[in-house]
Formats: C-alpha cells, structure tokens, sequence
C-alpha cells in the first residue's frame, strides 16, 4: 500500500511532508520548518508522528524539529554528513541506505549541492522522492555550498528515477522558477503551458507542489542541460552537460 502524502505550508514559502502508512499508522514528517502548523495536521487526522526525517541543515527546515519531537517521540533522522550541524539524531544514515516507515521501504540518496551533505529520500514503491532544495519545481537549489559538478550530478540521479514519481520540493519558489525558465526555452511549449498553470494555481492560493519528474523533465531547465536544443539556445552546443548547467545556474542567480 502507498504511502498517503499530506503537504503543508510552513512560514512565508517553505513545505513540510507528512507520508502515512496506513497499515501501521506509522507517520513520517519530512522536514520541520516550524512545529505548530505540522502538529495541527496530524491531530487533524488523527495520525502521530513516528519519525522525522531531515534532507539538510538549513534553519528553515529544522527549526520545529525539537519542538515536534518532544511532542510525538517521533524518531529523528538524518544525514551522518551532516549529523554535526543537524538536532540530535536518532539514526544517522548513509547515501544507499534503507529506512522503514511502516510497511514502506525508503532509499537515502545524495543530492549534495544546495549543501553538501543534502539528502533526498526516495520510496520507489509510493513513488515519491522527498527531494527538498535539490530538485525543485522548475529550479533547483542555490550552490550554497557545492559545485556546479557536483549539483549536475545529484540532479542526474534525480533524474534517472522512474518519470511518474512525484518530486515533494521544499519551497513554493515555482511561479519565479517559471519565469526564470522562460528565458532558456521561450519556445518550449510545454513549459508555457505549466506555467500558465503555476499562475492560475497561484491565483487561487493553491500550492504548485509535488510535481511529478516527467513535469520536471519536459520543462526544468536544470534538467534539461543536457539537451541540444538548450545548449543550441545558449551558444553552447560543444559544452559539457556540467558547464551548461552551470551557466543555467549562473543566470538564474543574477536573475
């Protein structure tokens, strides 16, 4: 049985997760921005938390962490890379490691580039990949840390996971990501079309998250540096996929 997905807004753009097992009541929060807005949906449901997994070190995705687990006992996990920058740890994991929520089996995978030490988790059998400030809904996360290198590669990973799995991004950034795109492939005609749609959504205050990959690959520009016709529209068509990757990146941060 797949994993039941609730999204939550938190602070001003940020989302939290829960995934619930139904079988068990097993309930994993990904990411905790804040506690209070988490702890509503889950007495909403009637769920209790049992584990928290966190993808980075960043004060907008930890800062509720030890306030929702001394309220649920929820079992914290994350990164041994960055256990030292991260709240106290439960488990610390490894990239290929496995975790169990309930019956559902969930894949640790490195998507080092935001930070170093990012994590995404992966459940092939719901077909969700919790991916937060790696692979975002028509972007990809500032360098804050990493390489160009080294985020070209986490996203090629990404990437290579089956298209129909829904990619749960940890920030309401889409309508700029959107507008962003545009100036790569103005001619991408379904990218014009998600994003008419990520406006009409945003109109309605309705968030444009999780997206599906399939989405991502047709329309992210950040995924799409390996393509010829977005190196073509660079300038670049003998580049690396890397290089223009980071050309992309490079844009959009003085965009």
């Amino acid at each position: 049985m797949a994993l039941e997905l609730v999204t939550i807004p938190c602070l001003s753009d940020n989302y939290a997760y829960l995934a619930h097992d139904a079988a068990t009541g097993a309930t994993a929060v990904v990411d905790v921005p804040e506690a209070a807005p988490i702890l509503n949906a889950l007495r909403e449901r009637g769920w209790r938390a049992s584990h928290i997994l966190i993808t980075h070190h960043h004060s907008d995705h930890i800062d509720g962490v030890a306030t929702l687990a001394a309220a649920t006992g929820a079992r914290v996990i994350g990164a041994s890379a960055d256990a030292h920058r991260l709240p106290p740890l439960d488990e610390s994991v490894d990239p290929g490691d496995t975790i169990r929520i309930g019956m559902s089996r969930g894949e640790v995978i490195d998507v080092s580039g935001h930070t170093v030490g990012h994590i995404a988790f992966h459940f092939p059998d719901s077909k969700l990949v919790f991916t937060a400030d790696s692979l975002m809904a028509l972007g990809c996360g500032r360098l804050f840390e990493g390489s160009p290198a080294q985020m070209w590669e986490s996203l090629s990973r990404l990437a290579a996971l089956p298209p129909e799995t829904l990619i749960c991004s940890g920030h309401e950034y889409t309508a700029a990501n959107a507008r962003f795109a545009l100036t790569i492939e103005p001619g991408n005609t379904n990218l014009i079309s998600r994003s008419r749609a990520v406006a009409d959504a945003r109109e309605k205050g309705q968030p444009t998250v999780p997206s599906t990959l399939s989405d991502e690959l047709a329309t992210n520009p950040f995924l799409r540096a390996n393509l010829p016709e977005v190196k073509a529209a660079l300038g670049m068509e003998a580049a690396d996929d890397a290089v223009v990757f980071a050309e992309i990146r490079s844009r959009k941060d003085r965009f």
